[in-house]
This record gives structure tokens, C-alpha cells and sequence, in this order.
């Protein structure tokens, strides 16, 4: 819904490149330590307000403040100063060097709206979108209109657009095949085969960087214990999960976020593959021997998510690990049990660079740092990582963050999984992009009805 209504100044193409969106053109001083964007000119917010510089500071500001509880706060520490330069220019200097700085303004949580947008305005949806806010119902639905003024040629084709949130995958699915939907997403995996044999629905499968987590709060005993959570990762069967939960549709994971289609993956690391023997070798050096993990999990974190939990109690009992599979309400499951409870179930649709990821869920200070985790050289890589304009020496760094993670890391990644949504098949669209579900989540503004 936030890409309804609003732009970034800069998106992600089908190929994974940063392109100039709000912004006409952006470049960057030798150094990549500060970076330049001409805005597009004659572009209007829906209430008329044409976007101007000071439009886009105030946004990204708002991330910023010393009160704010963003999730991009973390993304924009780098950022030393801000500023217009004229009515059509923004200049952004950062603290050092970040040759990936664009991917970070390509952010759903950094959209541009009016300056001194707070409160009640805020909530009014007010953008430069190709779609305006008629009615919204938090967690509920949301119903946008076509904005006739949009500017990008040839996008934004559907006169409205209604978003309803159905957490129940059979819901969805019915919801589709009796016509009340045009398209969902997040499909059951296991029932996908029946909508294959549907004549007027159509399987949207993208490759990306979605990845399945089970995070554990490293601050909480026994998860503070590297052999314990060693001997988690060894007790994980990861063949069979992508067998019988993705169903084919992914790959198997090696414990770090960073996935084969992006450009730092560490594809010299070797694989972590499921090893009784290393899973009890861990756990007893732990002193944990007898300890009963209770891993809390609902199929609102991901599809599957509960066969998940119970495929992986089920090895690790094979290596004489204790895990209690919870099951929790999907209701409520993101603010009641992920970074609530110390062992859960969580996915994440990746970044598109090795930093933003890291900085989003790995940082020390990072708000969705989901077990908590703190590591002095990760901490140290990462900020000089991006820094770095030597593609292999920056390689190298990244290589060893991901090695960092998963030795020594709190969260069990097992899993990359593929997007796969579904549709009928008077929905069409061209080149689907694989940073986010959905091409990018630009679905409502890039695809059209034949």
C-alpha cells in the first residue's frame, strides 16, 4: 500500500539496479562520501503541493530524529548532513564512503511525502503516487484510487486498487479461485499444484532474496551459549525442509542472509548440512544436555512455518536435542511472540545489497536485529565495508561477515525460498523484480489487466 501512494527517490529495476525514481539523475563525488540528486521537475503530491527539496529532507529526516523508532534510523546513521542545494537539489554527505548509498534511498520506509507531514496528516497517505488513499483499516484492508495527475508515463493503470490482509492461506486461496481476488501472494506450497490445474489462474514464481529464519535471543540463557546455538544449527535437516516445505520452490540455506542471486554471496563458505554427531558434540560441550528448547511458531511467519518447526524437532531428537514445538496464534504474532519469545519462527523478503541486510537485522544497533546479537569485528566489517571502492577487497569483507554470522551468529537460517504468488490470467505484467514479493511491491502501479 505505501508504494500506492507514495515514491522513493530512488527504485529497483527487474535487474536489480538502482534507478532514478523521484530523483531525475543521481551521482556521487569520487569518494562516494556525498551524494548528489536532481529531483524531477513538475512532479505533484496529491494535495497539489509540488515536490520540491525541502520535501524530501523533512522525509528522510523524520527517520532520523533522536526520538525515532524507525527501522531505517540504523540505514541513515551514515548520514552526516543533509541539504537543499536550490528548490530542484538534494545533497547528502555521509560520514565515509557508501558506493551502495542509492539502494538505502530505494527504502519502502523512506517515501517522500509534504514537508511537516506528522499525526494526523501523516496517516492521510498524501504522496506523489500513482494511487490516492480512499479508506484504510489497519491490518484490515485498504482501498486507493488512480491519481490522474501521476506522473511516470505508462504506470498506474487500475482505476482502484483494494489490499485486504487475509493471514489464513486457505482463505486466500478460496478468495481467488471463487474470483473475489484478482491476486495474492505468500501461496501454500503444498496446495500450489491444484491452482496450477486451474485454467484461468497463473503461478508468478520469482527469484529473490526471501530467506527463512529461526532467531534466538542471544541475551537470554542458554542462547548466549555459542555451542547451543551450534548445535541448533547442526541439528537442522535443510534438504528436507526445501523438499517438503518449499516444495522445490528455493534452496538450501547456509546460516547467513545473504543469498546466491546477490553479488557478495560467499559461495567459497562451505555448505552447513545437517550432522547429528557435530549437533550432540556441541550441545554437551554446552552443558545444555538436558535443556528442552521451546521454539514458538504460527504459520503467520511463514508458510509452512509450523511443519517447519516440526521437522526440525523431529532431526533434532535424532541428535538427542529437546524441542518443544509452541504453537502460537497467527494474530498478534509479530508484536506478541518475534523478538518476544527467546526461540521463534521468522521469514524476511532480503535487501537488495550484503549491507543493507546486515544493517537492517545484524547491526549491534540495528532495530530489527532479531536475536539480539552483538559482534565487535562484524560491527567494525560492516562500517568499513561500505567504504570500501575495491569490489574485491569489499568482497572479502562481506565473505567474512557472512562467515562471522554463521559460526557465530544467533539466528538459523535454513532456507531461501522463491516468491510465488498467484493470479488470474488477465493480470499481466513484464519482468517481475525479485528485491521484494510482488515485482518490488510496484505490482499495483507496473502491471495492468488484459
Amino acid at each position: 500500500m505505501n508504494w500506492q501512494l507514495r515514491n522513493s527517490l530512488v527504485e529497483v529495476d527487474y535487474k536489480g539496479s538502482p534507478v532514478p525514481e523521484l530523483a531525475e539523475s543521481f551521482e556521487s563525488s569520487p569518494d562516494a562520501a556525498t551524494w548528489y540528486f536532481k529531483l524531477r521537475k513538475g512532479v505533484e503530491f496529491h494535495n497539489g503541493k509540488t515536490l520540491e527539496a525541502e520535501d524530501v529532507i523533512d522525509s528522510i529526516n523524520l527517520h532520523r530524529g533522536e526520538e525515532s523508532k524507525s527501522a531505517a534510523k540504523s540505514l541513515l546513521e551514515q548520514v552526516k548532513d543533509i541539504k537543499a542545494d536550490g528548490k530542484d537539489t538534494v545533497v547528502i554527505k555521509l560520514e565515509s564512503g557508501n558506493a551502495d548509498f542509492p539502494y538505502v534511498l530505494a527504502a519502502y520506509h523512506l517515501t517522500i511525502q509534504p514537508a511537516n507531514t506528522r499525526g494526523k496528516e501523516f496517516a492521510k497517505g498524501i504522496g506523489t503516487g500513482a494511487y490516492s488513499l480512499v479508506s484504510y483499516e489497519p491490518g484490515v484492508k485498504a482501498l486507493t484510487k488512480r491519481n490522474p495527475n501521476y506522473w511516470k508515463a505508462g504506470r498506474g493503470h487500475f482505476d482502484e486498487v483494494e489490499t485486504f490482509s487475509i493471514a489464513d492461506v486457505s482463505a486466500r486461496i478460496n478468495a481467488l479461485q471463487t474470483g473475489q481476488l484478482d491476486l495474492i501472494n505468500r501461496c501454500d506450497l503444498k496446495t500450489l499444484h491444484l491452482l496450477k490445474k486451474a485454467k484461468n489462474l497463473q503461478i508468478i514464481q520469482t527469484t529473490g532474496t526471501r530467506h527463512y529464519t529461526i532467531p534466538m535471543l542471544t541475551t537470554i540463557k542458554p542462547y548466549d551459549n555459542n555451542d547451543v546455538r551450534l548445535a541448533l544449527k547442526y541439528a537442522v535437516d535443510r534438504e528436507q525442509m526445501v523438499k517438503k516445505i518449499l516444495r522445490g520452490y528455493g534452496s538450501v540455506a547456509n546460516d547467513h542472509p545473504i543469498g546466491p542471486s546477490q553479488r557478495f554471496f560467499a559461495s567459497e563458505l562451505p555448505q552447513r548440512k545437517y550432522d547429528p554427531d557435530k549437533a550432540k558434540f556441541h550441545l554437551k560441550k554446552s552443558g545444555a544436555a538436558d535443556y528442552t528448547f521451546k521454539l514458538h511458531t504460527a504459520d503467520a511467519a511463514f508458510g509452512g512455518a509450523v511443519d517447519a518447526a516440526v521437522l526440525f524437532q523431529e532431526s533434532a531428537a535424532k541428535a538427542g536435542i529437546k524441542v518443544e514445538v509452541v504453537r502460537e496464534p497467527n494474530d498478534g504474532y509479530w508484536s506478541n511472540v518475534w523478538m518476544k519469545k527467546s526461540f521463534s519462527t521468522c521469514f524476511w523478503s532480503g535487501r537488495p545489497t550484503s549491507d543493507w541486510m546486515f544493517a537492517t537485522a545484524y547491526a549491534a544497533d540495528a532495530a530489527w536485529n532479531d536475536s539480539f546479537w552483538k559482534h565487535d569485528r562484524f560491527n567494525k566489517l560492516l562500517k568499513e565495508a561500505r567504504a570500501i571502492l575495491d569490489v574485491n577487497k569489499r568482497r572479502e569483507m562481506y565473505v567474512e561477515m557472512q562467515q562471522i554470522v554463521r559460526d557465530e551468529g544467533g539466528v538459523i537460517v535454513p532456507m531461501y525460498a522463491d516468491f510465488v504468488a498467484a493470479a488470474n490470467k488477465k493480470v499481466k505484467f513484464e519482468n517481475p523484480a525479485g528485491n521484494w514479493p510482488l515485482d518490488g511491491h510496484k505490482n499495483a502501479e507496473r502491471w495492468w489487466f488484459a
